[in-house]
């Protein structure tokens, strides 16, 4: 009975130490002030580490990427730059339910802290929120002003001392947001691995150019000035002092009309397309023009002045003739092979812009005087001679005609006959002083004007003879249209 006895409370003892030293152990392990082991905020270890600590750390953290800067430089067209926190862009960050969690194992019963620690949460996840759009904004709040301008062209002008100019284009500046905002999102929003102990102040901020977009203008000065338009290369002049005003007026309009056109390098000017044109937007006047070799009234008188003028003008610019023929009979205001005729539908006056760049061809009208000018691309050590050679003289026939109204046997001189010419045209090229080269341009043949005799009928019951029909070739109006 004894020994029972003495069993008995020796087993109550040892459960007892046993019972105490459990209590002492769970009071160990719920009393612990620090984070369970592999516990995980992010991917920063905490676990082992004093609560409060870790507390700090992930404040720390949070408040570091709070705190994270973009810095954005508008170089290209403002040379300034803007700063900006990304918690003033609307960036949050934090580790959800992480700190609450920590907190909580200080709480409770002791059986109540010793329970939560052993099931404790080992992965607390960074939760983050950006608001792309503020960033945007921000940036078109603080730029705005950059895409208040439209582009405009570069412009050429002539002066009256016919000095060309260049004004420069302007370009226009579009902010292209959409990359930028792509790239920072990505960095503000951060990957869960690059949140750990090694997160160093690299990562803290972020820089970038403003993307700015260029909006060139249709018209480039570097575009304008390599069409080569660079100086007047020549300019020619006639006079039409002596011309009635139907004839003045045709060549004014013809000539305003020309002006400012412009040929791209190899193209061909056709005389036929501005006469087209001019009856486009104007209205000729009555004037002489040539039919049949004689001066007759007409429409259109005085155009060919203007062609004959511009080919001078071409000649001497070295230029290719494609298309030229001279009037039938000479004109007063040029000498003989030095003019070029048009007749609609027939005759045509062409040549190739053959300068390699760009030609612009102005004209002025004063004082009776028609001034063709080209500008263009030219060396200026060259120039072009033009010579004109007559090889022989057409000594005038007779015409004769049977006039009614005089008496029998009468002979009347009505208009005297004059020469014709052939001539041959010569251009020669000079170049710093000595010929280059030779070549003739054309041969001319003006026709001669025939005699015009009017005889009274051979009786008085002669029949009257009909009219003879013109020559092949014959009834083209020229200098008119």
């Amino acid at each position: 009975m004894g020994k029972l006895r003495i069993f008995v409370i020796s087993l109550v003892s040892v459960l007892a130490v046993l019972v105490a030293a459990g209590l002492v152990l769970l009071w160990k392990y719920a009393e612990q002030d620090v984070v369970p082991q592999g516990v995980k905020a992010g991917e920063i270890a905490i676990g082992g580490m004093p609560i409060d600590d870790a507390v700090a750390l992930l404040d720390r953290y949070e408040d570091a990427l709070a705190k994270r800067s973009i810095t954005i430089e508008a170089n290209q067209a403002a040379k300034d730059q803007k700063q900006w926190s990304v918690a003033e862009l609307g960036y949050k960050a934090e580790f959800a339910g992480a700190k609450e969690a920590l907190l909580k194992l200080r709480e409770g019963s002791l059986w109540d802290r010793a329970k939560y620690r052993y099931s404790f949460q080992k992965s607390f996840p960074l939760s983050q929120s950006w608001d792309r759009a503020a960033f945007e904004s921000a940036l078109r709040q603080q730029w705005s002003w950059i895409e208040s301008n439209e582009p405009r062209n570069a412009e050429r002008e002539i002066t009256e001392d016919d000095e060309v100019r260049y004004t420069p284009h302007t370009d226009a500046y579009r902010l292209d947001l959409d990359g930028l905002v792509e790239q920072v999102n990505s960095w503000a929003v951060v990957k869960p691995g690059e949140v750990n102990e090694e997160w160093t102040d690299e990562k803290r901020s972020f820089t970038a150019e403003l993307p700015i977009t260029v909006i060139h203008p249709e018209v480039t000065l570097e575009e304008l000035q390599e069409e080569g338009i660079d100086r007047r290369i020549m300019s020619f002049t006639t006079d039409f002092a002596t011309s009635a005003e139907g004839r003045a007026h045709n060549v004014t309009i013809t000539a305003e009309s020309l002006d400012g056109w412009y040929l791209k390098p190899g193209e061909v000017f056709s005389y036929s397309e501005l006469i087209a044109k001019v009856e486009k937007d104007h209205e000729y006047r009555e004037a002489p023009v040539i039919l049949n070799g004689r001066l007759v009234p007409g429409i259109g008188g005085g155009i060919c002045q203007v062609s004959s003028t511009l080919y001078q003008t071409v000649l001497r610019a070295g230029l290719e003739i494609v298309e030229r023929r001279n009037h039938s009979l000479p004109v007063a205001y040029l000498p003989l092979g030095h003019d070029a005729t048009y007749a609609t539908d027939a005759i045509d006056f062409k040549f190739r812009n053959s300068t390699g760049k760009a030609l612009l061809i102005r004209t002025e009208v004063k004082d009776r005087k028609v001034t063709v000018k080209l500008f263009g691309t030219m060396p200026e050590n060259e120039r072009y001679d033009i010579e004109s050679v007559t090889l022989s003289t057409v000594e005038p026939g007779t015409q004769q005609k049977v006039n009614p109204a005089l008496p029998v046997g009468k002979t009347v001189v009505v208009e005297q006959g004059k020469p014709g010419y052939v001539v041959e045209t010569y251009r020669t090229l000079v170049r710093d002083g000595e010929v280059v080269s030779r070549e003739r341009v054309s041969k001319d043949t003006y026709r001669a004007q025939p005699t015009l005799i009017e005889v009274g009928p051979s009786s008085p019951d002669a029949t009257p003879q009909p009219p003879a029909s013109p020559a092949p070739g014959e009834g083209l109006v020229e200098d008119g249209v």
